[in-house]
C-alpha cells in the first residue's frame, strides 16, 4: 500500500491507487465527508467514509482537530471543488479533539486571537502557508548563497560590542537579582560577571562577519537578532531572524548589483515553488484591500507586487536626487506627506521611499550615498566629506526591504568617525585590526528576514509571519 501525502496525492491524481494517509480532520459533515489536510499543501483532500459500517463511537470522535490514519483508494470525485477524493476502507482516531474546547474552529478568526493561540494558528490555512513561504524562503536564501560561492558563519548571539550604536540592547548576566556586585562609583561591577564584561544579545552579525570576509572572501550569516525597542508596532520584533552577506574587495556598485540580484532570486523561488500557497494569499489579501477605503487600497495584488520586483531593474538614485525630486513632488508641495521634506540631510519615511517607488520611477529603487550624518559609523565616507556609501533598497507597499554600505576600510578614517560618534575604540580593537592587517574594499548588507516574509505574504503585520513573536510584554510560548 502507498503511503503519501496529500500534496503528493493531489499531484499525481491517480486513481484507483491505495492509500495510507494520516492528518488533522478541517471538517467533517453528513456523518460522511472529511476535509484532511496533513500541513503538506494548503489543499484539503475529502475522504469519503461508510457511515453504515462505521461506528458510531468513531463517528462521534471525527471532530474538527482531531489526528486520524485513513487506508482507501484514490477514485475520481463525485462532488464539485476536487477532481479526487479517497474512498475510506479503514479509519483510526490517533488523537481526539474536544469540540467544544478546540479553538480552531471551521469559520472566520482575527489575528489577533490567532496570535493568542499561537501554537494552534498555523493549522489555519492563512498561517500554514505563511509558514511553508517562510520555509521555502529560507532555503532559498541558503540556496543563493551557496549556490554564488559564499560561507556560512555564525556569528555570535551573545556580544559586547553595540553594531549599530543604537544601545536597545537586551543585557546578559548571570547576576542574581538585586545582588550585582558594585565598583566604589556604586556601578555594577561586570567585570566579576560570567563573561567579564557587560554583555548584550546581538543587533547584528555584520562586524564579526566582516572578520570573516577578510579572510573568506565571501560569507554570510542568517540567525536571530534581538533589539529592546519599546515599540508595539506593526513592523517591529524584539526577536528577528537577520540575513547579512559580507564580501571582499567589492564596492558598493557591487553591493547594488549582489543585493538586486540575491532579492530576485530568492522570490522567483517561491513563486515558482509556492504556487498554491501564494494564490490563495493573493485572494487573501485582495478581499482584505475590499474592506479599505478607496483611497489606500493598492494598485497591485500580491503576486503583481513580487513580479514587480522581479521583473523590474532596480533604479539606482542617490539620496541628492532624491531629496530633490521629493522637496518639488507635488505631495510634498501640498503637504500630504506627514513628514515634509524641507532641509536635505532628513532621514527618509516610509511615505516618501514607497513614493520614489510606486509613483515616481513605478520600479524598485536603490538610494545611495547618503547623509553621513544620519548613518552608522562603518559606512565610507565619500570625498565629499558630508556623504557616506550607503545604500537602501526600497520595495512597493514597504518602503526600504534592505540597508547596506560599502565599509569603511581606511584606518585613520575609521578611528576619527568613531571618535566623532562616542564609540569607544578599546571595545573594537579587533574591527580596528583589520583596517591594520591587510585591508581592502568590502562591502555587505543587511535584509530583516521577517519584512521579507511580510513583502512576499501580504501580511499586514510582521507578528503574523514568525512562529511565536517576541514584542513588549509578551513572551508567551
Amino acid at each position: 500500500m502507498m503511503k503519501s501525502n496529500v500534496a503528493e496525492i493531489l499531484k499525481s491524481g491517480t486513481v484507483l491507487q491505495e492509500i495510507a494517509l494520516k492528518g488533522w480532520v478541517r471538517t467533517f459533515r453528513s456523518n460522511r465527508f472529511i476535509a484532511l489536510n496533513d500541513g503538506s499543501t494548503i489543499n484539503n483532500i475529502q475522504c469519503v467514509i461508510d457511515f453504515e459500517n462505521t461506528s458510531e463511537e468513531t463517528l462521534k470522535r471525527i471532530t474538527t482537530g482531531a489526528a486520524i490514519s485513513i487506508k482507501g483508494t484514490l477514485a475520481e470525485s463525485q462532488g464539485k471543488g476536487q477532481s479526487v477524493e479517497i474512498q475510506v476502507s479503514e479509519i483510526e482516531i490517533l488523537g481526539d479533539s474536544n469540540a467544544d474546547e478546540y479553538p480552531i474552529q471551521p469559520k472566520k478568526h482575527s489575528f489577533e486571537f490567532l496570535r493568542e493561540n499561537a501554537h494552534l494558528r498555523v493549522r489555519t490555512n492563512t498561517f500554514s502557508a505563511v509558514m511553508r513561504v517562510r520555509s521555502k524562503l529560507s532555503f532559498a536564501v541558503h540556496k543563493y548563497f551557496q549556490d554564488n560561492g559564499f560561507n556560512y558563519v555564525n556569528t555570535p548571539i551573545v556580544t559586547g560590542t553595540d553594531a549599530e550604536g543604537a544601545g536597545e540592547m537586551f543585557r546578559v548576566t548571570s547576576f542574581e537579582d538585586n545582588k550585582a556586585p558594585v565598583t566604589e562609583d556604586g556601578e555594577i561591577d561586570y567585570s566579576k560577571d560570567f563573561f567579564g564584561k557587560e554583555t548584550s544579545l546581538t543587533v547584528s552579525g555584520q562586524l564579526e562577519a566582516e572578520t570573516y570576509a577578510m579572510a573568506l572572501g565571501k560569507v554570510y550569516t542568517f540567525g536571530p537578532t534581538f533589539r529592546a525597542e519599546n515599540s508595539n508596532t506593526t513592523r517591529h520584533l524584539a526577536e528577528f531572524w537577520m540575513i547579512e552577506p559580507e564580501v571582499a574587495f567589492m564596492d558598493l556598485d557591487g553591493n547594488m548589483d549582489l543585493s538586486e540580484d540575491f532579492i530576485k532570486s530568492v522570490l522567483n523561488y517561491v513563486l515558482e515553488h509556492c504556487k498554491d500557497d501564494l494564490a490563495f494569499l493573493d485572494q487573501r489579501l485582495a478581499q482584505e484591500e475590499k474592506s479599505k477605503p478607496q483611497a489606500e487600497r493598492s494598485d497591485m495584488n500580491l503576486i503583481d507586487k513580487l513580479k514587480f520586483v522581479v521583473d523590474n531593474n532596480f533604479k539606482r538614485v542617490s539620496y541628492t536626487e532624491a531629496f530633490d525630486i521629493l522637496r518639488n513632488s507635488k505631495p510634498n508641495k501640498k503637504k500630504k506627506f506627514q513628514f515634509p521634506i524641507n532641509e536635505w540631510g532628513v532621514d527618509l519615511q516610509s511615505e516618501h521611499e514607497r513614493y520614489l517607488v510606486e509613483k515616481h520611477f513605478k520600479c524598485p529603487v536603490i538610494l545611495f550615498d547618503y547623509p553621513a550624518n544620519i548613518k552608522a559609523f562603518y559606512m565610507r565616507l565619500n570625498d565629499d566629506g558630508k556623504t557616506v556609501r550607503a545604500m537602501d533598497v526600497l520595495f512597493p507597499g514597504i518602503g526600504e526591504m534592505v540597508g547596506g554600505a560599502q565599509r569603511e576600510e581606511r584606518y585613520d578614517v575609521l578611528v576619527e568617525k568613531m571618535k566623532a560618534m562616542n564609540i569607544d575604540e578599546k571595545e573594537l580593537w579587533w574591527y580596528l585590526d583589520l583596517r591594520k592587517f591587510g585591508t581592502a574594499v568590502h562591502s555587505g548588507f543587511g535584509l530583516g528576514f521577517e519584512r521579507l516574509v511580510q513583502f512576499t505574504t501580504g501580511m499586514g503585520n510582521i507578528r503574523d509571519v514568525i512562529p511565536f513573536p517576541r514584542t513588549p510584554q509578551n513572551a508567551e510560548f
